[in-house]
C-alpha cells in the first residue's frame, strides 16, 4: 500500500476564503501542445475573513510565465498545487493579480481543465479542474463576473454568457451573472449548430444552439425539443426563466460524465445528445430528455445559487435530480418513473449504502471531491428533496422554493440554509430531518399488525445498520405513505401520511369491518428497507388489487424475488405457480398500460437476488442465480399462451416515434420476445426481428438475445459492419457482448473486444462500454471462480489510472462488494486490490476508493 497518503479534507475544517474576486477576465490563445493563457483578476480582502492572509491560488500542472500585482511584476515559484502570494507583498485594499501560464490541451488525458477531444478544444471544470487553466482560488464560493477572449483558428470559439465581439480568428464573450469557477466553459472546432428560439413567459426571446460535429445536425431535433419543454415546464411549475440571450450545448465525444451545467454552454458527452430512430433507443431518449431537463435546471438549482464548499454537493444535484424527475414523470408516466428510480436506487445506492464507501448525503470528509459524485448524493439526496415535499405538501413546496431563489439568489449556500428556508416557509421544526444529510445508511423499517374489534393497529419500528465511522445512529423522520385493503381488494383506507419520528411508534385506524391487508410505503415514500413478512397469497393479492401502481408492482417484485431466492437455495424447487399464475394476469389486465406490463414482468436482477441470498453459510455462487432466473423464465414463458401473437399485437404502426406509448409498447414486445426466446434453442424469432426492424430499440433487444442465447455470430458481424463507423452505435455492439456473453466465455470475449480494432481505451465511453459493461452488468461472468474477470478489471484499472484518475475510481467502484462473496472469492478479490494499491504512483482517486474498499469490515 502506497505510504504518500493524501491529506483528508473535512467539512469542520471550512473557513471562508481570505481573499474574493469580483472579475475576471481571461484571454487564451489556442495550441494544442502550448496554449497561452492569461488572466486578469480583480480582487479583495474578504471583510468576513481574518485580514493579513497570505494569497493561496490554486494550480496544477501550470508553466508559469509571467506575475504582477498592480502591474508590478512579481517572482514566485509555485508548487506542485499552486502557488502563494504573501500577505506583505499584497495592498492593503482591492488590487489586480494578472498571471500568464501555458498549458497543453493535447497532454491532457484526464479530461479536467482544458483538453482536446479529437481536435476539438473543450473544457470540464467540475469540481476542481480551473486550477489546470490558471491560477485561482478554485473555490465554490468564490464567484464572480467572467470577459473571455478566444483566440485561434478554429471557426467556432465559444464560452459562457453572450457573445459580445468577434472577428477572423477571435471571438470575446461575457457573463453578467457571477459564478464560480467551476462552472467556466470554453470550446473550440470545427462545429455546426442546430438553430431554434425560445420566447420566455415574459416575452423575452433566448436563442438556442446545439452544437455538434459536421454530419450530426440531423441527430438534435430531439435533444432542442427536450430543451424547450424543460425551459417551459421550469417557468410553469418554478417560476423560473432563463436569463441571458443564448442558450447553448455542445456535444463532446470525450467526456468523463453525463454532461455538465456550466453558465450557458452546457457541455453534453454526446450520448446524451445525438438521437435518431436508427441510431438510438427508446431508452436513449429517455435520458437525453432527463439529462436535457437536469442540465437546464441547473440554471437556478446550481448556477444562481450554488455550493458554498464541496460537502454541500447534494444541495444542487440532489434537488435538481428531484425537479429532473418530476419533469420526466410529467412527460411519460408518473408511477413508471417512479418504479424506474427506485429500481437504481436500490441497484446502485442501496448498495454503496450497505458496503464501504457508504456515506452521508452530506459527506463530512474526502480526500478527492470527484470520487463523491455518487449515486448517495444524487439518487438519495433527490429521495431526501421528495421525503419533504410529501411532508410538507405541495404548495408548502412551491413557497418554500420561491423563498429559496429569493432569498439566496447569486449566493454560495449549505444545507442550514436550505433547511432554515422550509422552516421560515411552512413553520416546522426540521431539527429532526436533517438528520438524513448527515446520518449515513439506508434505515429498516419493521412492521407489527394488531387487529381488535374495528380498530386496526400498525407499529413501525426503525433501524440503522452501523456504517464506516457511524456505529451509533439516531431516529429519523420517515413519511411512510399508507393505506388498507379489505379482503374483496376494495381501499378501506385511502393513502395517509403517517409521520414515524421515534425508534418505536404506533399508529390506529379505527371503523374497520375487518382485519384489512396494507399497503405499506406507497409511492416509496422514504428511501428504506420494509421488513415485513408477508406470504406469497398476500404478495399475488396486492399485485392483483392495490390502487398504488407502485405497491402494485412492488408486490410483484417481492414475490418474485422470494421465489427466486428460494430457487437459488433448493436447486430442484419448481417456479411457483401462484406467482406464474399472478404475473400471466397481470399482463392480461386491460387496465395496466404496456410499459407498466413490462416492469411487472421484469424479474430482478442477479445482485439484487444475490443480496437476498448471500446472508447464507456460505453465500451462492453467482452462477446459481444465474441459473435460478433462466429457469424461472422458462416457466413463464411456457405459461404464456400465444407468445408470437401477443408480440405481433405490440407492434407500432407507422414510422417511429419516441414517444411514451410507444416506448411502453416496445418494451413489453422486448420482454415477450426474450421469453419466447427461452423455448427457440435456435432464437429465430429474434434473427428475424433483427434482421427487418428500422429502429435501434428493436435491434437491440433482439441482438441482445441473441448474445444471450450464444447465437450472435453473423448477427454481430452484420451489426459491425453497418455502424463500424458511428462511435455511439458501436458503443452499443462492444457494450452488449461484455453484458451478455454467458459467463463462462465472458471473460474471453471481454479481453477478446479489448483487442479489437475499434477499442480506444483511452476514450471513456468505450472503455465503460466494454469494462464496466462487463464488471457492472455480467455478475455471474465478472464473478467467475477462478478469478479471472477480477484480474481482467485490476489489469485495466492500474493501466488507466496514470491517463485517466476519474474513470479508473468509478470503475474500482465494482469491487465494493467483495466482502459478501464466498471466502474463495473474497480472496480472489483482495490479492486484486492490493495489487493496485501497492502501485507507486496510483492517483488521489483510486488511492482513496481502493483503500476504503480495503478496510471494509467482515462481513
Amino acid at each position: 500500500m502506497r505510504t504518500d497518503t493524501p491529506p483528508t479534507i473535512r467539512l469542520t475544517d471550512y473557513a471562508p476564503p481570505a481573499y474574493l474576486v469580483d472579475a475576471v477576465h481571461l484571454t487564451f490563445r489556442l495550441d494544442p501542445a502550448a496554449t497561452r493563457v492569461a488572466a486578469r483578476l480583480s480582487m479583495r480582502p474578504n471583510p468576513h475573513a481574518a485580514p493579513g492572509q497570505d494569497l493561496r491560488l490554486d494550480g496544477e500542472k501550470l508553466t508559469l510565465r509571467a506575475a504582477a500585482i498592480d502591474g508590478a511584476r512579481i517572482e514566485l515559484n509555485p508548487d506542485a498545487e499552486g502557488l502563494t502570494v504573501p500577505a506583505g507583498a499584497l495592498p492593503d485594499g482591492p488590487f489586480t493579480w494578472e498571471a500568464e501560464v501555458e498549458i497543453a490541451p493535447k497532454d491532457n488525458t484526464a479530461l479536467e481543465g482544458l483538453y482536446m477531444s479529437k481536435g476539438m478544444y473543450c473544457t470540464q471544470c467540475e469540481a476542481e479542474g480551473f486550477r489546470k487553466i490558471t491560477f485561482f482560488p478554485d473555490r465554490p464560493d468564490v464567484m464572480a463576473t467572467y470577459t473571455v477572449r478566444i483566440e485561434g483558428d478554429q471557426p467556432v470559439l465559444l464560452s459562457n454568457g453572450n457573445p459580445t465581439a468577434q472577428g477572423p480568428g477571435w471571438a470575446e464573450w461575457h457573463d453578467p451573472h457571477p459564478k464560480p469557477s467551476y462552472l467556466f466553459a470554453l470550446v473550440a472546432g470545427d462545429l455546426v449548430s442546430h438553430d431554434d428560439g425560445f420566447v420566455t413567459a415574459s416575452g423575452r426571446e433566448v436563442a438556442l444552439k446545439i452544437y455538434v460535429r459536421p454530419g450530426d445536425q440531423h441527430k438534435c431535433a430531439y435533444a432542442m425539443d427536450a430543451l424547450k419543454r424543460s425551459m417551459r415546464w421550469d417557468e410553469t411549475e418554478y417560476g423560473r426563466e432563463y436569463d441571458l440571450d443564448l442558450f447553448m450545448i455542445v456535444a463532446v465525444d470525450d467526456f468523463n460524465m453525463g454532461a455538465m451545467e456550466n453558465k450557458g454552454l452546457n457541455i453534453f458527452n454526446s450520448k446524451y445528445v445525438l438521437a435518431s430512430p436508427e441510431t438510438a433507443t427508446d431508452r436513449d431518449y429517455e435520458l437525453i430528455e432527463g439529462i436535457i431537463a437536469h442540465e437546464y435546471f441547473h440554471n437556478w438549482t446550481g448556477n444562481r445559487i450554488t455550493c458554498r464548499d464541496w460537502f454541500q454537493l447534494c444541495l444542487k444535484e440532489g434537488l435538481t435530480v428531484f425537479r429532473d424527475q418530476q419533469f420526466s414523470g410529467d412527460q411519460r408516466s408518473r408511477p413508471v418513473k417512479r418504479i424506474e428510480d427506485v429500481q437504481m436506487l436500490r441497484t446502485r445506492q442501496f448498495r454503496e449504502d450497505a458496503g464501504p464507501l457508504a456515506h452521508p448525503v452530506r459527506p463530512q470528509e474526502y480526500i478527492e471531491i470527484n470520487n463523491f459524485y455518487t449515486a448517495t448524493v444524487y439518487e438519495k439526496g433527490a429521495e431526501v428533496i421528495g421525503m419533504l415535499h410529501r411532508l410538507v405538501g405541495a404548495d408548502a413546496y412551491r413557497r418554500a422554493l420561491d423563498l429559496y431563489f429569493e432569498r439566496h439568489d447569486g449566493q454560495a449556500c449549505t444545507i442550514e440554509d436550505w433547511i432554515e428556508v422550509f422552516e421560515d416557509a411552512t413553520g416546522r421544526d426540521l431539527t429532526q430531518f436533517a438528520r438524513w444529510y448527515s446520518q449515513a445508511g439506508t434505515p429498516r423499517l419493521g412492521v407489527e399488525e394488531s387487529f381488535e374489534g374495528d380498530t386496526y393497529t400498525l407499529t413501525l419500528t426503525q433501524s440503522t445498520p452501523p456504517t464506516p465511522g457511524q456505529a451509533e445512529k439516531r431516529p429519523l423522520v420517515i413519511p411512510v405513505a399508507a393505506g388498507l385493503l379489505d379482503r374483496q381488494g376494495a381501499e378501506v383506507v385511502p393513502t395517509r401520511m403517517l409521520e414515524l419520528t421515534e425508534a418505536r411508534q404506533s399508529f390506529t385506524f379505527e371503523g374497520l369491518a375487518a382485519r384489512p391487508v396494507p399497503s405499506l410505503l406507497r409511492g416509496f415514500s422514504a428511501p428504506v428497507i420494509l421488513n415485513r413478512t408477508a406470504d406469497d397469497a398476500e404478495r399475488a393479492f396486492l399485485l392483483a388489487n392495490d390502487t398504488d401502481p407502485f405497491n402494485k408492482w412492488e408486490a410483484g417484485h417481492a414475490l418474485t424475488r422470494d421465489v427466486l431466492a428460494r430457487m437459488v437455495r433448493a436447486p430442484d424447487t419448481p417456479a411457483d405457480p401462484e406467482l406464474l399464475t399472478a404475473l400471466v394476469a397481470a399482463l392480461d389486465d386491460p387496465a395496466l398500460d404496456p410499459a407498466f406490463k413490462a416492469l411487472v414482468l421484469g424479474f430482478p436482477t442477479a445482485e439484487d437476488v444475490f443480496r437476498t441470498v448471500r446472508q447464507d453459510s456460505p453465500p451462492p455462487d453467482p452462477a446459481e442465480v444465474r441459473v435460478a432466473l433462466i429457469r424461472l423464465d422458462t416457466a413463464l414463458a411456457r405459461l404464456i399462451p400465444d407468445l408470437p401473437e401477443r408480440i405481433r399485437a405490440l407492434a407500432v404502426p407507422g414510422r417511429y416515434s419516441p414517444d411514451a406509448d410507444s416506448a411502453g409498447r416496445r418494451a413489453l414486445s422486448g420482454r415477450l420476445l426474450g421469453l419466447l426466446t427461452r423455448l427457440e434453442p435456435d432464437a429465430a424469432t429474434a434473427r428475424a426481428v433483427f434482421a427487418r426492424t428500422d429502429n435501434m430499440t428493436e435491434t437491440m433487444q433482439a441482438l441482445g438475445l441473441l448474445v444471450r442465447s450464444d447465437n450472435a455470430d453473423a448477427a454481430l458481424a452484420a451489426f459491425h459492419a453497418r455502424w463500424k463507423d458511428d462511435p455511439l452505435v458501436l458503443d452499443k455492439w462492444f457494450s452488449v457482448q461484455a453484458a451478455l456473453t454467458p459467463p463462462e466465455r465472458a471473460v474471453e470475449t471481454v479481453q477478446a473486444l479489448t483487442e479489437h480494432a475499434d477499442f480506444d481505451w483511452k476514450t471513456p465511453n468505450r472503455l465503460r462500454a466494454v469494462v464496466g459493461s462487463f464488471a457492472m452488468g455480467n455478475m455471474a461472468g465478472f464473478h467467475r471462480a477462478d478469478g479471472a474477470g477480477y484480474r481482467f478489471l485490476a489489469d485495466w484499472l492500474i493501466k488507466l489510472d496514470p491517463v485517466n484518475p476519474q474513470t479508473t475510481a468509478r470503475l474500482a467502484g465494482a469491487f465494493e462488494t467483495w466482502r459478501q462473496f464466498d471466502e474463495g472469492r473474497q480472496a480472489l478479490i483482495l490479492h486484486q486490490l492490493q495489487r493496485i494499491a501497492d502501485r507507486d504512483a496510483l492517483s488521489r482517486d483510486t488511492t482513496e476508493i481502493v483503500g476504503r474498499i480495503l478496510d471494509a469490515p467482515a462481513a
